[in-house]
């Protein structure tokens, strides 16, 4: 059965019970722990055999070291017993034999993972030894000399320029209009926009920055009339009681026509004309109802609430969603926009600042502190769960086995020691023990 095939097999169960799958890399350490299997099974027949000779050796008269050797030899077959034993336990019943306390992992690891969270939780989630290590990192520091970086900058500006292109051109255009119209609407709705307008307007009055508004209503104002004085006139004339006789209103319509003319020209051209002065009086009055009044207020207010309810307002509103999220898409995409320049230059300015300024670094570092022990502190048992969950839905079998894989090389080892130890040892107490007794 080929590596692929083999996979798929050991893969089915642990799949079906959210444990494991196999990787030909699982495979080739699966095979390593079997080579180191046969090499300390094989210090056992070694020692096995190297005693049965020693026996024999001693019973056919060999000597005194026959005994040395068979004292070594067996204290070592004990020694690889008692380790394979120790070793198979926590994987398997040996020999498959239902002795207590074996087949430690597969019974044990609901229990185990349980430990596992709680170990992690305990020594690795806790509060203290958060902020212990991310303030010995010192993040603040280290960032700001890697946004220092022109290079740096750069990545960080692409990376977030193409972010907001993504962002922006997954977002459904209607759902947004809605959000966007709806947000400015329920703002607009519950603002008092009347004294707001009222000091605007008070300000632009003591500054005198209405005063070019009315030069260009006055200028476009005369030149209207001078271009439709025969409308004027008829207006008048149309206006007129009917049992006038038409040269009497033809008369007036003229002379009314001058009138106003003579009058919009003098405002024109008179920044001191009475009527500009009146104009001045009228606005800085209107200014301050707005601000005390309430009946003007209250005015002010039905209006904004029906200009609000136009759907020429809300289509506008809603419109200006695609005019900036094209502005925005455009810019991003652009390596020389403002809106790229502007996000780079900010980030090397952020950056030098951060790797020179310790009391910046204290405060981003704080920020950082705070923000991963809430995390911390706040969803420790959701990830404690999260472990012990899912080491409770690993296939027992399955992951004995690829506990095995990872580490079962490493435990050959210990048995190849505890025969070359158990060996060295029984030569030591039976040498002590010839010695000790004569």
């Amino acid at each position: 059965m080929d590596v692929v095939a083999k996979t798929a097999v050991d893969s089915g169960p642990a799949g079906r019970h959210g444990g494991f799958s196999y990787s030909p890399a699982d495979e080739e350490r699966r095979r390593g722990v079997r080579k180191m299997k046969l090499v300390a099974t094989g210090f056992l027949a070694v020692a096995t055999v190297v005693y049965g000779l020693a026996k024999w050796a001693g019973a056919a008269g060999a000597g005194a070291w026959a005994g040395y050797v068979a004292a070594a030899a067996e204290a070592g077959m004990v020694g690889a017993l008692a380790d394979w034993f120790a070793v198979t336990a926590l994987f398997k019943r040996p020999l498959g034999l239902p002795i207590p306390h074996t087949a430690i992992i597969p019974t044990k690891k609901d229990v185990l993972g349980r430990s596992l969270g709680d170990f992690v939780g305990e020594n690795f989630l806790s509060e203290q030894v958060v902020r212990a290590r991310l303030r010995a990192v010192g993040i603040g520091s280290r960032l700001g000399g890697w946004l220092a970086d022109p290079d740096h900058a750069d990545r960080v500006t692409e990376q977030a320029a193409a972010a907001l292109r993504g962002t922006l051109k997954v977002l459904r255009d209607s759902d947004v209009q809605a959000v966007v119209g709806e947000a400015i609407t329920r703002r607009a709705d519950t603002m008092d926009v009347a004294p707001g307008l009222g000091r605007m307007l008070a300000r632009v009055v003591g500054e005198g920055g209405h005063r070019r508004v009315v030069d260009l209503v006055c200028v476009r104002a005369h030149d209207w009339l001078v271009l439709h004085g025969d409308s004027v006139m008829d207006a008048v004339q149309n206006g007129a009681p009917g049992w006038t006789p038409r040269f009497v209103d033809r008369r007036v319509g003229e002379r009314v026509y001058k009138e106003l003319l003579r009058f919009v020209g003098e405002m024109r051209d008179m920044p001191d004309h009475p009527a500009r002065g009146a104009l001045d009086r009228f606005l800085a009055d209107f200014a301050q109802e707005l601000q005390s009044d309430p009946d003007t207020r209250e005015r002010v207010e039905r209006l904004k609430r029906d200009l609000l309810a136009r759907g020429e307002v809300q289509d506008l509103i809603e419109s200006t969603w695609n005019a900036v999220r094209s502005m925005v898409v455009s810019a991003a995409g652009d390596e020389r926009s403002e809106l790229r320049l502007r996000t780079r230059a900010s980030l090397l300015s952020l950056g030098a600042r951060m790797a020179s300024d310790r009391r910046l670094q204290a405060k981003v570092d704080g920020w950082l502190e705070d923000a991963a022990t809430y995390v911390v502190t706040t969803y420790r048992d959701e990830i404690t769960a999260l472990i012990t969950e899912t080491v409770a839905g690993w296939d027992a079998e399955q992951t004995s086995r690829k506990i095995e894989a990872h580490v079962g090389r490493d435990l050959q080892f210990i048995r190849i020691n505890g025969t070359v130890v158990g060996a060295l040892a029984g030569l030591l107490i039976f040498t002590v023990s010839r010695v000790v007794g004569g």
